[in-house]
């Protein structure tokens, strides 16, 4: 089936039920007393999380929430693909695909729709405009679980290509963080001849001389660097199991909505610009809508299956050859990955780089109005 089809969220009483009554007899692991995150997830917040998730969290207004913008879906060959589409109430509006990563959802995308597909309602300019494209990457959420093997990350920017074409858009730019990020870069390798352009708050490269890696990096990115190093020393267990194990990882957090929070939660802590307070840069309802998507979808193992793909597919970095397409960058402070200019510019056409005043991972939550500037700026001189 090639139609495209309107979509709404509707969960049935009976899973947000379910839910509450898990909620409700978990069995809760010790702690070490006085050790608060060191060993992940910090017990007395999560259970904090966990009690709000019953009681208070109001899922319906949630839903509400996501489906005041316009969803769709359809079928790519044997995939199935959710869709916000936005459109611009504007004349000569970009068309823009955005694609968010793990753990995260088109939640993350609220405060920036807006924004982008009407400016001069925010303060803007209706030449900035742009019509939205947020898909929920295959696997994710509203799209499903993924049924077959091979849904690397390669694949899914082939994917978000055949949704963009058949849309109608035959030029249109990409942005993304994360897996968003990768998906968009490898956009400028199967889809380049209908890109304007693609814009990334986080840029995977690698150095172009691995002999030599500090090679033409400045003395003010060196710090980058060891934040690097110590975020594949100390932050990517997740990725391992995650990339070798995720069906036995899954029996847990499908199981367990207290396990999918701790598991999800302490991520949105420790790669955001939070300074150790995740519910300083998120509200509450904020985490627990993008969490509820993965609970009551039931993706939660279909996402984690990316990482497995796409580290035996060898596409789990950066395309294996420059893209080409003009490439916009924004550097923000608390991400993961923040890869010398130089680096990046060995793997990318790099027309344009902001350095941000703060921020983390999850650039569309916690900077929104940041990432909408610097997305605005960079597409004016490509569209």
């Amino acid at each position: 089936m090639t139609e495209i089809r309107p979509f709404r969220i509707t969960v049935d009483d009976g899973v947000l039920d379910d839910l509450r009554e898990r909620l409700d007899r978990t069995r809760w692991p010790d702690q070490i007393p006085g050790s608060g995150w060191d060993y992940g997830t910090d017990l007395a917040e999560l259970q904090d999380l966990c009690t709000y998730w019953r009681d208070e969290f109001d899922w319906r207004a949630a839903e509400a929430r996501l489906n005041a913008w316009p969803q769709c879906e359809t079928d790519i060959d044997d995939t199935h693909v959710h869709f916000v589409h936005a459109r611009s109430p504007y004349a000569g509006a970009l068309p823009l695909v955005m694609t968010h990563g793990w753990p995260g959802s088109v939640a993350e995308f609220l405060k920036v729709l807006g924004p982008l597909t009407d400016p001069p309602a925010h303060g803007g300019d209706a030449a900035d405009a742009f019509h939205v494209v947020a898909p929920s990457m295959p696997g994710y959420g509203f799209s499903g679980p993924t049924r077959r093997r091979g849904m690397d990350v390669r694949a899914v920017a082939e994917v978000v290509a055949a949704l963009m074409a058949r849309l109608g858009y035959d030029r249109y730019g990409a942005q993304g963080g994360d897996w968003g990020a990768l998906v968009s870069s490898h956009l400028g390798v199967v889809d380049a001849a209908h890109l304007a352009g693609i814009h990334l708050n986080m840029v995977v490269a690698r150095p172009p001389d691995a002999t030599d890696p500090t090679a033409g990096v400045r003395p003010d990115e060196l710090e980058a660097l060891g934040a690097m190093a110590g975020f594949r020393r100390d932050e990517t267990g997740y990725q391992a199991i995650q990339g070798t194990k995720p069906q036995t990882l899954a029996y847990g957090l499908t199981d367990s909505p207290a396990g999918l929070a701790g598991w999800i939660l302490e991520k949105f802590r420790t790669w955001s610009d939070c300074g150790g307070d995740v519910f300083s840069r998120f509200s509450r309802d904020e985490l627990l809508t993008n969490i509820t998507i993965y609970w009551v979808t039931g993706t939660i193992n279909s996402s984690t299956r990316l990482y497995y793909e796409s580290r035996r597919s060898g596409h789990f970095g950066p395309p294996e050859k420059c893209v080409a397409v003009p490439t916009g960058a924004a550097i923000f402070p608390r991400e993961l990955l923040r890869p010398p200019r130089a680096w990046a510019e060995a793997a990318f056409d790099i027309v344009h780089w902001t350095r941000m005043p703060s921020g983390g991972h999850f650039a569309a939550m916690e900077e929104p109005e940041l990432l909408v500037e610097d997305v605005r700026s960079f597409f004016r001189a490509v569209r």
